[in-house]
Formats: structure tokens, sequence, C-alpha cells
């Protein structure tokens, strides 16, 4: 039995271009289509695990949708006279209509029913133009921003203060100035005002203590009297006693 076609369309089809310079991570895309009615489960592989980052390395497509993977190739030291030998591979099968578990469909996947597309790596140097275009584009840049940003460029000369202007702000300073001081006046008036209401309520209560204090020297005075009375009256009561 021949081998399965791929089914999935993949862009590109063939080569993986990396643009380097390969200081940084340089990343590139591969897009994964499914024309067909059916879904479609995928895996990319690669014979350079350590130097390359895949998101996603695997999924399910469904029926006409697009899956866009990232290949994040890892700085490294570049030899333009080397080679390189750097191969990927996709990886498909039908899924089940009812799949849920990408595992178990490839854990009973059948090598006939596997579908695969490779692709070639290619690394390639910026030229002298795109170079070149990359510092105008660098250059170009804070000219736009400024226009952007709206800062450059003379202002309108409507801008500028007339003496119309100008007296009318003198006017509300005055005006301001003016209603400062009759407010500080108000101030002062009400902390007269709140001195004397104090000076008051002391003397009020200096007043009230004072006649308390004689009405209680009074009453402590009189008592003595009394019992003086009330003691002589019981002295002449027992006298008359005896002398009868």
């Amino acid at each position: 039995m021949s081998k399965l076609e791929q089914v999935l369309d993949l862009e590109p089809p063939y080569d993986l271009k990396f643009k380097g310079p390969f200081t940084e991570v340089v990343t590139t895309n591969l897009k994964l289509k499914n024309p067909s009615d059916r879904k479609v489960c995928f895996k990319v592989k690669t014979t350079a695990p350590r130097r390359y980052c895949v998101r996603p390395n695997s999924g399910m497509i469904e029926s006409g949708a697009t899956v866009t993977v990232s290949v994040m190739l890892q700085p490294f030291e570049y030899d333009p006279n080397e080679k390189s030998k750097h191969k990927f591979m996709v990886q498909t099968i039908f899924a089940p209509s009812t799949a849920t578990d990408m595992d178990a469909v490839w854990k009973d996947a059948k090598p006939d029913d596997l579908m695969d597309s490779k692709l070639r790596c290619v690394f390639e140097l910026p030229s002298e133009n795109d170079k070149m275009n990359d510092v105008d584009a660098t250059k170009a840049a804070p000219v736009l921003n400024s226009k952007a940003d709206g800062t450059s460029g003379p202002r309108p000369s409507s801008a500028s203060m007339d003496d119309s202007e100008m007296k009318k702000l003198m006017a509300e300073c005055k005006r301001l100035q003016y209603d400062v001081g009759k407010l500080s006046d108000e101030n002062r008036q009400l902390k007269d005002e709140g001195l004397r209401m104090r000076k008051s309520l002391r003397s009020d209560d200096m007043v009230t203590g004072s006649g308390a204090m004689m009405s209680k020297q009074h009453s402590s005075s009189s008592l003595p009297s009394l019992m003086v009375v009330i003691a002589a009256i019981f002295i002449g009561f027992f006298l008359g006693k005896f002398v009868l």
C-alpha cells in the first residue's frame, strides 16, 4: 500500500528561511492549513531539537482552519562556509470525529495512516541593501515621531497674548487681592468676637461661683446660732423641771 499524501497545505512548502544576524533569537513562521473535511492531528519534529524552539509543536486542526507555528532559532556563531543540515518534518494523521486525547490517537496510529512533509532550514545573512534600509529607517523614525507628537513646527501667532488680555488679567488679579483682603478682615472680626464671648462666659462663671460661695457661708454661719437657741431651750426646760 502506497504512503498517504500530506493532507495539510504548508506555507512555506519546502524551506524554512532564517535571516541573520544570528546573535539573537531569529523566528520564522510555518502555516498549516487543513483543506479537508476532517480533523487532523499534527506534530512538528526537527533533527536539531536543542537549536530550535517550536510553538506549538503539536495540536489538532479543525476542518478548514489554519494554525501558525513559530520556529525560533537560538543564537549561535554562524559560519557561511558551513552548510545547514537541519531539517524539519511535519507529521499528520486524521483524527477520529470523537477524538479528544491526541496522545491516544498517536499511540493507536498505524504506520500506513501517517502523513509527513519535510522542510530544509536555510540561513541567510542580510544584504548590504537591507542594512542601508535599516539605517535609513532608524534615522527617519525620530522625524516621524516628532511629527506625530506635534512637538515640532512653529506655533500659530494667535497663541501670543495681546494688550487687552493682559489688562483683563491685571484686573482679575486686583479683584482677587481685594477679595483676599476682605476675607482677612472678616476672619479678624470673627476672632475678636470669639475672644469677647469667651471673656463674658468666664465673667459669668465667676459671678455664679461667688454667689454660691456666699450662700454657703450664710447657711454655715446661721447654723451655729440655731444650735445655740435649741440648746438654750433644752437647758431652760431641764432647769424648770428641777426648780419645780
